[in-house]
């Protein structure tokens, strides 16, 4: 389990919310910053604050080595094979637009398939979709289990040798499901298509290997593991990147500019258009060496013990369904939920009256709620700051919201 003062380094979770201390169960949607992120980025701002791989002066040869310092600890964090294959940019968001737009406008035709599943964050549905349209290609779904999960007779009957992206989220953002990235990619690979990975939700709890899941593109995001907000990465298979043309275009990615033609610099800065995020890429270097103080298989373990005695103490309340695997150890550290006759936006109001915070609506994944048959649903997500206070806290609340419910109606 992770230690017991670990909310001490969470400065922003010493405090009240509407006269109740805060307990934050809303980190699938962004994650608390410690204390050494805070004062990571806001050293670079007092010491160090220059543009990078221009100039010769000091502060201009500090911040370059911050920023590529930090892209050397992405590399580590995921294992990949070289800095070349870690491309800094907005967030998964923009990561698999990047995808999309570049390697799929060049190597998806008509009548091709790109294959995604309900689950999907719209992030990972939208892109597709566009490129679909654009290229008159075929957007297949992978049907769900009934308890959220893939299977993988219905990732084979679904991906064919017209297959030629195979796009799916490691951890569902809303089912907590943890999907066999791994097995995909070998499936998808077996009929000549490529394995993009939603890490978004992953890489914030789970130890990442790219190279034995044997992805070709793998995107996530810092707010969500204790960096920064407006910086993320790409990382895709040196070979693959090599191949694709950047999709933003002027300072720092060119290596030579004429009147009518240009040329792009080596991987990774032809796609690291502008300005890069500089602050951003240093706040995300020092939350991976705070997660990785920490250890990811620990973190992983306490989500999974917050996941299971949620789970345990939310059924003990009448009414309350919970979507998503049933065994905690196929979930990652969330459980999304409604309140039966209640609408998940009036039970986050009742928890937010009580110092809870959770979140509610459809997650940006409107065909997973179709799927489920509802509208909305409320959703409590763990973090390595959370305990099993926080999840007495939240049960006492719904009770509260029940009954306060049930006395209105």
């Amino acid at each position: 389990m992770i230690q017991k003062d670990i909310k001490s380094y969470f400065p922003i979770l010493n405090q009240e919310v509407n006269g109740y201390p805060l307990v934050y169960l809303d980190s699938a949607a962004t994650s608390q910053k410690p204390i050494q992120v805070i004062e990571a980025i806001e050293k670079y701002y007092k010491m160090d604050n220059s543009n990078v791989h221009r100039g010769v002066h000091t502060l201009g040869n500090r911040a370059t080595e911050e920023y590529e310092g930090a892209r050397e600890t992405v590399r580590q964090f995921i294992r990949a094979s070289s800095t070349e294959e870690i491309i800094f940019m907005r967030g998964t968001t923009t990561a698999i637009n990047t995808v999309a737009s570049s390697y799929g406008k060049a190597n998806v035709e008509e009548g091709d398939e790109i294959v995604i599943s309900y689950m999907e964050h719209h992030s990972n549905i939208i892109p597709w979709q566009q490129l679909a349209k654009e290229k008159g290609a075929i957007l297949k779904y992978i049907d769900l289990e009934e308890d959220g999960t893939l299977s993988l007779e219905k990732v084979r009957a679904t991906i064919t040798n017209k297959t030629k992206i195979v796009s799916i989220m490691y951890v569902s953002n809303v089912l907590g499901t943890m999907n066999p990235i791994q097995d995909i990619a070998k499936i998808a690979h077996e009929h000549g298509a490529v394995m993009v990975v939603d890490g978004a939700q992953a890489a914030p709890h789970v130890k990442i290997d790219v190279q034995q899941l044997d992805c070709d593109f793998f995107a996530f995001s810092g707010h969500k593991m204790c960096g920064p907000t407006g910086i993320g990465v790409l990382y895709g298979k040196k070979s693959l990147l090599e191949q694709m043309e950047p999709v933003e275009f002027g300072g720092e990615m060119i290596d030579f500019v004429g009147l009518y033609e240009s040329t792009w610099k080596e991987l990774p800065w032809k796609f690291e258009g502008g300005t890069p995020i500089i602050a951003g890429a240093v706040g995300l270097a020092a939350a991976i060496k705070f997660l990785e103080e920490i250890g990811l298989d620990t973190i992983e373990r306490h989500e999974h013990a917050m996941a299971a005695y949620a789970m345990e103490r939310m059924q003990t309340i009448d009414g309350l369904t919970i979507y998503g695997p049933k065994d905690p150890e196929k979930r990652a550290g969330l459980v999304t939920f409604n309140l039966s006759d209640v609408h998940p936006h009036d039970v986050a109001t009742v928890l937010d009256m009580n110092g809870i915070a959770v979140r509610a609506g459809h997650h940006c994944a409107q065909p997973l709620m179709k799927w489920l048959d509802v509208s909305a649903t409320a959703r409590a997500s763990f973090y390595v700051y959370n305990d099993e206070a926080d999840i007495d806290r939240l049960v006492d609340g719904l009770q509260s919201a029940k009954e306060y419910f049930n006395d209105v109606y």
